[in-house]
């Protein structure tokens, strides 16, 4: 049973710490808001730094127009084609809406609106101030062409008048002067410059930087800016926007590129009837040719022989066979055309075939019933039925020429623009609200990270119990961090009183007392305290002056001594102290002063000449502390840090009590194990910690939270 509750005690044990630094990294709500409220005038610094990114960005942005059109694509083909049969249902090429789209956003379109819009061609205005606040003028050019030589130098405008501008070289040289409207050329070395301005509205003295743009790269660039989507699904609606600084701009270019697209899809579209008429109008000589030649050989023929009487059946023979031939040459044309979209072995030409193969044996039929006529009779209809075929192929043609002319002339392409762009008034961005609200929300959010990663860097101790654990050294007091206007305006070697006398309500000030309650109790009948802290900035200073001034609140006479001769911080109004004193310079009591506070006395740094760790060395220090102990009841020592000289080690062995002042979570267990050891070393007195600019911890009442309440209902309030 013993074992078991010892190993139990054990695994606590071990447990203990675990938990600790389980809770030490939990992240409290409430400990958060408590840092950045600690940090407040950096946040409000870094909110006024977003608030004028903000308005630098949101005003920097020029103004963009965004214009809309819509088109309408007819997926199932037009009803013209429908109207004209089999041919116009070979002519009709339906394309569904995505394809439309990747088409309207291809260079064979783009290209020309890049031509017909000059976008190649751009002048920049130059000028922060003009851009802040919106001012700056406009030049669009018609046409710009820069000497190859300098093509990718920096070329400018300069606008001298209303209508007047002149050019100015890479050289900042002007090279020539004219005016909008008009086409110039000049010289430069060797080459030709060209520039056409087709309008102008800037003040005199407003500055472009001309640029002469790869026309693949005005067609990424005309791309980029524009958005081209089917609206819903299925529907054929076509919806394009286009973006652009100039409103009347974004209009032209957007409208350029509905025309540009609805004028190449009619004439893709019409391209096929194109092609096949001009093989027909091709092929009609050599077909009336033909008919012409078969018309005149039956003319001779009944020349030669005179008339010839022909029967009923003779006529129906030539009128039935005359009805096949126009039958064949059809099904003919028609097996053509499907075999220029099918193979031979699709059904649809198969079908056309067999109707080809029986016509075929009727006609030989035909013939052969033909045989039996007498041969005047069988050389008429023979002549006769070849007329009549040559004739009914060249109608035919006749036909379907005058129906591909049709067809090209009234093609109107499965696209219509149903909306075209028009100028808008306002712009669609930047949205200035949301910039601005952007960049002070991100200021904000930087300096709250900046914030945190400093609380990072500074991860040291902050509980006392861990420290009173691993060292075995009690903390006495925590005192927190202050937000007394009087600790802000105080300054280095100025005389000012203590905060217990300036501010005896502020939690600080009960931090001081419970400090001093707890050195009375432990060491009562002790008259030497040393106060020291590891590294520069824990605050020692401040716990030294604070300390002995409660001591002399408590009618005990005290004496202040600034042990730290190289940076001594305790204001003395005599220019003498205790390097002076140790060098032999001047007597104690001549270099005692007196200070704001009733029977509290400073004996300053002073001056000396010598390393002060050489004066601490020896019987001086000893000899001094021992005469001051004879004229005060209390004497308190500010030493210098620990880590930095030897100064406190020589100190602490002859004073009677040491207060190591820790500055919260800035030190690591480590450091602190590090310096109780080579305090150790010297000799082994009552020591004790006191944690100084202690945080709010939101687990905790501490006096960041409970004693603020608390103070401010009466306990040691005081009307100023």
């Amino acid at each position: 049973m013993d074992q078991n509750n010892q190993n139990l005690s054990q695994a606590n044990a071990m447990l203990q710490p675990t938990v600790q630094n389980a809770a030490d990294d939990e992240i409290d709500l409430l400990e958060v808001l408590g840092i950045l409220l600690k940090h407040k005038v950096f946040l409000i610094f870094c909110i006024i730094v977003g608030c004028i990114a903000g308005f630098l960005a949101s005003n920097w942005a020029r103004p963009q127009f965004t214009s809309n059109a819509l088109l309408q694509v007819n997926v199932k083909g037009n009803k013209a084609s429908r109207a004209m049969g089999e041919m116009g249902a070979l002519l009709d090429v339906a394309s569904p809406a995505e394809a439309e789209i990747e088409l309207l956003k291809s260079r064979m379109v783009l290209s020309y609106v890049v031509d017909k819009e000059h976008l190649c061609f751009m002048a920049s205005p130059v000028g922060a101030l003009n851009r802040l606040t919106h001012k700056e003028g406009r030049m669009d050019l018609e046409n710009l062409q820069i000497p190859k030589i300098a093509i990718r130098e920096k070329w400018m405008a300069k606008t001298l008048s209303e209508t007047e501008f002149a050019v100015i070289t890479p050289e900042n040289t002007e090279l020539l002067r004219g005016t909008v409207g008009e086409d110039l050329t000049a010289e430069y070395y060797g080459d030709t410059l060209e520039i056409r301005v087709q309008k102008m509205r800037a003040e005199p003295g407003q500055l472009f930087v001309l640029h002469q743009m790869d026309p693949l790269d005005a067609y990424r660039g005309l791309l980029g800016r524009m958005n081209v989507a089917e609206k819903g699904k299925q529907t054929g609606i076509i919806g394009v926007s286009f973006t652009h600084q100039y409103p009347d701009r974004a209009a032209a270019i957007l409208n350029s590129v509905a025309t540009i697209y609805l004028r190449q899809n009619v004439e893709m579209r019409s391209a096929e009837a194109e092609k096949t008429l001009e093989f027909l109008e091709k092929q009609l000589p050599g077909i009336k040719a033909k008919l012409d030649s078969s018309e005149k050989t039956l003319a001779d023929y009944r020349h030669k022989i005179g008339s010839v009487d022909m029967g009923g059946e003779t006529r129906a023979h030539l009128e039935k066979s005359s009805s096949l031939e126009r039958e064949l040459l059809e099904l003919e044309q028609r097996r053509q055309e499907a075999t220029r979209l099918f193979k031979e072995e699709h059904p649809s030409v198969q079908t056309i075939v067999k109707q080809q193969s029986r016509i075929r044996a009727e006609l030989a039929k035909l013939k052969s019933s033909a045989e039996k006529m007498p041969l005047t009779q069988q050389e008429v209809l023979r002549l006769q039925e070849e007329v009549a075929v040559n004739n009914a192929q060249y109608t035919s043609m006749l036909n379907n020429i005058q129906q591909l002319r049709v067809v090209r002339a009234g093609e109107v392409g499965n696209v219509r623009i149903v909306d075209y762009a028009q100028m808008e008034r306002r712009p669609s961005k930047p949205n200035k609200k949301m910039i601005f609200g952007g960049c002070v929300a991100g200021a904000f959010l930087l300096g709250a990270l900046l914030i945190y990663l400093l609380q990072l860097t500074r991860r040291g101790v902050r509980g006392s119990l861990e420290i009173e654990r691993e060292t075995g050294i009690s903390v006495y007091a925590k005192i927190p961090e202050s937000d007394n206007s009087v600790l802000n305006h105080r300054k280095k070697g100025k005389n000012t009183k203590p905060l217990v006398e300036e501010s005896p309500e502020d939690p600080a000030s009960e931090a001081f007392r419970s400090l001093y309650t707890a050195i009375d109790f432990s060491v009562a009948h002790e008259k030497v305290i040393m106060v020291t802290g590891m590294i520069p900035g824990v605050g020692k200073s401040f716990v030294a002056k604070n300390l002995a001034a409660l001591y002399a609140n408590n009618l005990k006479k005290v004496l202040l001594i600034d042990a730290d001769m190289r940076r001594g911080v305790v204001y003395s109004k005599h220019k003498v102290g205790l390097g002076d004193v140790l060098s032999g310079k001047c007597p104690l009591d001549t270099a005692i002063a007196e200070s704001l506070t009733a029977n509290m006395y400073v004996l300053g740094a002073g001056n000396t000449g010598v390393t002060p760790s050489e004066l601490l060395r020896g019987d001086k220090f000893k000899n001094l502390l021992d005469e001051a102990r004879s004229k005060f009841d209390m004497i308190v020592v500010d030493t210098p840090p620990l880590n930095l000289v030897t100064d406190s080690e020589l100190i602490f062995p002859v004073v009677d009590f040491a207060l190591f002042v820790l500055h919260y979570g800035r030190h690591s267990m480590d450091q602190i194990k590090e310096a109780m050891v080579k305090v150790d070393r010297c000799c082994d007195k009552p020591k004790a910690f006191v944690m100084n600019h202690c945080e709010h911890e939101a687990r905790n009442y501490g006096y960041g939270y409970y004693g603020r309440g608390y103070y401010g209902k009466g306990y040691y309030s005081k009307k100023k």
